[in-house]
């Protein structure tokens, strides 16, 4: 027998035990009571009174919410129909029992009065009926009102405390198995929201080590077979000088070589190989010294500031950025002189390309109207090369590691660019030193 049988049980006892000692009572009566038409008559009178009272006016425990004052009047009127069948004859003792059942569907603050009055006619039944209630029979009368009072009163009070415990257990198991409930369905549904986190991070994976591989393509292997391809060109044009000829060839040579060095690194996901060797302003004027010998273009390269050691992902950038703007000055700006400046403040860290080329119209490539801006189109020209892919890595780049960069450029202008990222310094062992350690990015 579960639970919820156990309370049901109870409820049906509680229920039919009120019409059991009526008709106990009544049997009693008529069987051992006095046998005048109007007693017989009187008696069935107020036993059919007392069990349409219950069956009309009974209220249920606990009592619903409006229906206070309805509990009161019914326990009320029981107490009455026991008092009167109790003054026609004793034997409505087992009727009058009872009556402790309907105190609970009373307010606390009348539990005690509710008892004493039950008490007090249930000891009326013990003496033999109200006709006894003279002389020393008064005493012994209080005395079992007393004693009704105090047995009947604490069994009265257990029993409803008790009750009043249990229906609060079982609301309390169903509201944890309601719990239960909607933790296995928060759990069921976080489970499918789970697998499609692990889905969309794994193709989230997959798409940035495409795009990081787009970029070192395109930082590197483009770069190195663009200059590779000018140094051959540049070879053939001097088929009758064979000293240039040869001095060409082997810068082709050496561009090959550092581009394959630069794609093996890009494959393992390792700092470019100028940040491995050296610190982030050593790594730029060595850009720029290797540049200008397979440019042929002037570059100055400055340092201000107290240069500080800068997370690995922050030097990648502006490195990129610097070999960036280098190769589109090479491309597109036709200058005669370039120039590089690394500017290190308490707050962030700017680097400058600047060339005297042909310039363009920033509008005309949506730089102007974009507050972070990939690195030059350095003076391009073009509004198809300002929305290449050169410019979209570079604002990819910068907005991950919160930098930005501005353009300043006009026809027959030159170009300026000033990336800048934030000068967040970087702890001394997570640090690739010139020995050539090499950090992941």
């Amino acid at each position: 027998m579960n639970a919820d049988d156990a309370t049901e049980r109870r409820r049906q006892l509680h229920n039919n035990l009120p019409y059991m000692g009526l008709a106990v009572s009544l049997i009693a009566t008529l069987v051992l009571g006095a046998h005048t038409a109007a007693a017989v008559a009187l008696a069935c009178g107020l036993s059919v009174a007392a069990a349409l009272w219950l069956r009309l006016m009974g209220v249920t425990f606990p009592v619903p919410a409006g229906r206070e004052r309805r509990a009161v009047v019914f326990v009320a009127g029981i107490l009455l129909l026991i008092g009167a069948l109790v003054a026609l004859n004793p034997l409505y003792g087992f009727f009058g029992f009872t009556g402790y059942l309907q105190v609970a569907l009373l307010p606390r603050a009348l539990w005690l009065p509710a008892v004493a009055v039950n008490s007090a006619l249930m000891a009326t039944t013990q003496v033999g009926g109200v006709g006894n209630l003279h002389g020393g029979v008064v005493t012994v009368y209080a005395g079992l009102v007393l004693i009704n009072m105090l047995v009947a009163g604490v069994i009265t009070f257990q029993s409803i405390e008790e009750d009043l415990r249990s229906r609060q257990r079982v609301r309390n198991i169903e509201e944890l198995a309601q719990a239960n409930r909607r933790l296995r369905e928060t759990m069921e549904e976080n489970a499918g929201l789970h697998a499609q986190l692990v889905v969309q991070a794994r193709e989230a994976g997959v798409l940035d080590e495409r795009q990081r591989m787009a970029g070192e393509i395109h930082d590197t292997i483009a770069q190195g077979l663009t200059g590779i391809v000018t140094q051959l060109e540049a070879a053939e044009r001097f088929d009758t000088d064979p000293e240039r000829r040869a001095r060409h060839r082997d810068l082709a040579a050496r561009l090959a070589r550092e581009s394959l060095a630069e794609a093996r690194r890009s494959v393992q996901a390792l700092r470019p190989g100028p940040l491995a060797e050296a610190h982030l302003p050593e790594a730029i004027g060595d850009l720029a010294d290797r540049w200008s010998q397979t440019s042929g273009v002037r570059v100055r390269v400055e340092v201000t500031g107290t240069p500080v050691p800068l997370p690995p992902a922050l030097e990648v950038v502006l490195f990129r950025t610097a070999q960036e703007g280098l190769a589109n000055i090479a491309k597109h700006a036709a200058g005669s002189r370039a120039g590089l400046t690394l500017s290190y403040t308490h707050e962030v860290v700017v680097l400058d390309v600047l060339d005297d080329g042909s310039g363009f119209d920033p509008r005309r490539t949506g730089a102007a109207s974009d507050p972070v801006v990939g690195t030059a189109a350095g003076g391009s020209g073009s509004a198809g090369e300002g929305n290449g892919y050169g410019l979209t890595a570079m604002r990819q780049r910068l907005r991950q590691v919160g930098g930005a960069l501005e353009i300043e450029s006009g026809p027959g202008d030159g170009t300026a660019i000033s990336a800048s990222v934030p000068a967040v310094r970087c702890a001394p062992e997570s640090v690739a030193g010139p020995a050539g350690v090499e950090n992941a990015v």
